[in-house]
């Protein structure tokens, strides 16, 4: 993590005399509120409003200047009330100085969520830019009365750490770094890290992780990571670590390669969410695999036709090398189930068919486990971060038979992908398991309030809510 992740973060502390004098005051109010807070003011602040168009409306803010030409106060709109992340605008809009909340009706019980909105407009993927000479200056936000700083800061940089890796170019971010990443991880936690490579995943029986990766010059690998008591419920945490996909044999279009380096997006929350349980201690068993991969071309490339054994022993006919997500995620939850953790849960950039259903900003949900998904979605609400369920409907489970093997890894239906991609994973997974999967897109392909254009964390404070929820905070 660089050091603008972790200290640079545009809100100071009072308490901590980090504040330099006195702060401007930002009232907040939705569109139906604004007509009533307005009243309040000189008639020269409403005619200045009025003359900038502010009428409440999510996201906009205006700083309103005192007799001095100073700013006297500033406002941000709320809309209707339902996104605290429009805060992020004020953060990224406002002139320089120091501004504190002004509690009001609209924002009770947003305290944290604001805060997280101001934290989150700081980022920037600057690792190939020249630093400017003279840093630019931002608007700070002293930290809210009851917000959750510890909370803040941990997901803040848990967010950071997921875009910073699928931002990164393929070319500086291959399997080998992507271990490196783990590492760095378990050395910080105090974790314990194994990772498998080349002809070794043959030897610890992983040919699926293998067969996929072996036409890279870079070779493949399985990161094993755990961490905390085990005598705690065990959670085991799967990512996609595709690090660019060409397509294989079946290769992509230039157009469809063009964003393929964020094909290890699933790895990289794994990652962003291990950081959180760790960092807060929370009272579990945590395991995280990743198989780490290219999927490159040349002459040893598997093709399609092939039918490879996987680790479970279920043999898959190869339809389509494009489909090798869930190749070597079919390795991974193998391995996951044989130690029957309470719950598995894996993220994986894996189909676009789920982005045509849903598209960018939600992911698919799927699992078959109902308790599950009420839970998932009722934190999805609770924090705001969205995902929507979708069916594993075994009638179409037949689009995946095939006439040589167990399974076909596309099968040759244009219908439902992400339902037979998820169908396909389900294959690998133990019935006693509770399993969740999610088919996410890791992007952003237009920037809004907090959430710059580029790589996005997805579902990362649904999950982590779900995980403290469920197994709670306390430390033995």
């Amino acid at each position: 993590m660089t050091d603008q992740t972790q200290f640079d973060l545009p809100l100071v502390s009072q308490a901590m005399g980090q504040s330099n004098g006195t702060p401007i005051p930002l009232h907040a109010v939705t569109k139906q509120g604004s007509l009533g807070w307005r009243g309040g003011l000189d008639p020269a602040g409403r005619r200045w409003l009025d003359a900038l168009g502010f009428d409440g409306s999510a996201g906009k803010a205006v700083a309103l200047p005192g007799p001095d030409g100073t700013v006297a106060l500033a406002v941000v709109g709320l809309g209707d009330g339902d996104d605290p992340l429009c805060f992020a605008t004020a953060a990224e809009s406002l002139p320089v100085g120091e501004y504190a909340l002004v509690p009001s009706d609209p924002i009770e019980g947003w305290e944290t969520d604001i805060a997280l909105a101001w934290a989150l407009s700081a980022y920037a993927f600057t690792r190939y830019r020249k630093a400017p000479e003279s840093p630019k200056a931002k608007a700070l936000l002293i930290w809210p009365e009851g917000a959750d700083e510890a909370y803040v800061r941990r997901l803040v940089e848990a967010t950071f750490l997921i875009r910073d890796l699928v931002n990164t170019p393929a070319e500086d971010m291959g399997p080998a770094e992507l271990a490196n990443v783990a590492n760095g991880l378990a050395l910080r936690h105090g974790a314990g890290l194994e990772v498998i490579v080349g002809e070794g995943l043959l030897r610890a029986n992983y040919p699926l992780i293998h067969a996929v990766g072996r036409a890279s010059n870079r070779e493949p690998r399985l990161i094993d990571m755990t961490w905390g008591d085990p005598r705690h419920p065990m959670v085991t945490l799967v990512g996609k670590g595709v690090c660019f996909d060409s397509g294989g044999l079946d290769i992509k279009p230039s157009a469809g390669m063009r964003l393929m380096k964020k094909d290890m997006g699933g790895a990289a929350h794994v990652l962003g969410l291990a950081s959180m349980v760790m960092d807060q201690g929370l009272p579990v068993r945590l395991r995280v695999l990743i198989p780490a991969v290219d999927n490159a071309i040349d002459g040893s490339a598997f093709r399609p036709g092939d039918v490879l054994r996987s680790r479970k022993g279920v043999s898959v006919e190869i339809g389509n090398t494009d489909a090798e997500g869930r190749l070597v995620l079919a390795d991974a939850l193998t391995e996951a189930c044989a130690e029957s953790p309470q719950l598995l849960i894996d993220c994986a950039t894996l189909t676009g068919a789920a982005r045509v259903a849903l598209g960018p900003d939600i992911p698919a949900l799927f699992t078959d486990d109902d308790g599950l998904a009420d839970r998932l979605a009722a934190q999805s609400k609770r924090t705001r971060d969205p995902l929507w369920r979708l069916p594993l409907w075994p009638a179409y489970r037949r689009m995946i038979d095939s006439k040589v093997a167990d399974i076909n890894n596309a099968g040759d239906s244009p219908f439902a992908g992400s339902i037979t991609a998820a169908l396909f994973l389900k294959d690998f997974i133990s019935p006693e398991v509770s399993w969740a999967h999610l088919d996410l897109y890791a992007w952003r392909p237009s920037p809004r309030p907090g959430q710059s254009e580029g790589g996005a964390a997805q579902t990362l404070r649904a999950l982590h809510g779900l995980l403290v929820e469920k197994f709670g905070t306390d430390r033995e």
